[in-house]
């Protein structure tokens, strides 16, 4: 469809500016007719407002792909609260601004001509940093576009000129399903928690982590075995056959607990990159997007608030973690102090019950103290910054 629109000829009271908006455009962006005496002329653009003319076309096509399933959505809507890059949503933030609007996004690699015309509209990236939306393919071969600098008013493309400027990547976005009112809620449906959902999406790294935990910790007990053996057997006989032969089983498994170990620690540190990226975009994302009925009394205290997640942050990635999944594996070792002998399990398991009795006992009091601890840093935060805001 072809809009033409006919703009009125300026006056001869009419000016422009020096950056060619005339005076005479309409009240959301002229100065005011009577200016107030002494106060210096206001810029034209004075009003515009910079989120709304920032270029942003991978934003905009996400704009016009929800209008044209239904779905009420602004830049606003989709861009609050995220990462931005340069004030531009990225690729990876596409999924993430279209899930707030109940759209479900996904990004393939694929030929123009592998494109199912069932699937559109869809976005298409273009190779010089923008983008465009596909509506259809027309019988010429050439394809109805919506650039984000026509204001919904699609263009046809050849194909040849489609194909010089696309990418080779499209961004698919559909509306999720959703239940009409013949079908009444049974029940809300759970949203899951901030933190431990963030764990949980980690859960298959972590099950390698543990299974690679498992056999460092039954390759630590190839060295006490070997030493056993070694005075034991070898010594008394003279065997020397029989010791190179353990030297060398020993050799290769310390080189493959070195190998385990390794790749543990990149498991681990890749894991709490992964929810350290995500605690952090959710974090920010709600303190962004709270509604003002929310609001804290006192901007101090939220920020020692929020510097308390810090340290849970902190503490997922460094090596505390590592301590406590090899924390369960303590009672291999106590198994295999038992098959040896009995009296040599004794000590530790009497130690082990110590430790637990004397933590349980002193858990009331340290939380106790960490409370009070943790208010006096609010309140004085709270009224560091009042101080230095007036």
């Amino acid at each position: 469809m072809t809009v033409s629109v006919t703009l009125p000829k300026p006056t001869s009271a009419s000016q422009t500016t020096g950056g060619g908006v005339p005076t005479n455009m309409p009240s959301a962006i002229q100065t005011p007719a009577h200016p107030v005496p002494g106060a210096p002329p206001a810029p034209a653009s004075a009003r515009l407002r910079e989120d709304l003319i920032h270029p942003d076309p991978l934003l905009d096509c996400l704009v016009e792909v929800c209008r044209l399933h239904g779905v009420g959505a602004s830049r606003a809507s989709l861009s609050a609260g995220l990462p931005l890059q340069s004030g531009r949503i990225t690729l990876e933030l596409a999924e993430r601004a279209a899930a707030r609007v109940g759209m479900s996004a996904r990004l393939q690699r694929l030929a123009l001509a592998d494109i199912d015309p069932a699937a559109l509209p869809a976005i298409l990236i273009l190779s010089d940093n923008r983008a465009c939306v596909l509506q259809g393919f027309n019988a010429d071969g050439g394809a109805q576009v919506l650039l984000p600098e026509t204001a919904q008013g699609s263009i046809n493309l050849r194909r040849d000129e489609l194909l010089q400027r696309y990418s080779g990547v499209v961004l698919f976005v559909r509306p999720h399903f959703r239940f009409d009112n013949r079908a009444p809620v049974q029940r809300a449906t759970r949203r899951g928690h901030w933190f431990w959902s963030a764990l949980l999406a980690q859960r298959f790294v972590y099950r390698d982590v543990m299974l690679a935990a498992l056999l460092v910790n039954v390759f630590a007990l190839a060295f006490p075995l070997f030493s056993m053996n070694v005075y034991d057997r070898v010594v008394p006989n003279n065997a020397v056959e029989t010791l190179w032969a353990l030297a060398i089983g020993v050799t290769l498994i310390l080189l493959a607990d070195l190998a385990m170990r390794k790749l543990r620690s990149r498991f681990v540190d890749e894991a709490s990159a992964r929810i350290d990226l995500e605690l952090s975009a959710r974090l920010m994302e709600r303190v962004l997007g709270m509604r003002l009925e929310n609001k804290p009394e006192s901007v101090g205290s939220f920020a020692s608030n929020l510097r308390g997640f810090e340290q849970v942050r902190d503490f997922i990635a460094s090596s505390t973690v590592t301590t406590l999944i090899d924390l369960p594996f303590a009672l291999l070792f106590v198994l295999v102090m038992l098959w040896i002998s009995p009296w040599l399990a004794i000590p530790p398991v009497v130690v082990f019950g110590i430790i637990v009795i004397t933590g349980y006992i002193a858990q009331h009091r340290l939380h106790e103290l960490s409370e009070t601890t943790y208010r006096a840093s609010a309140q004085r935060n709270a009224t560091l910054v009042e101080s230095l805001s007036g």
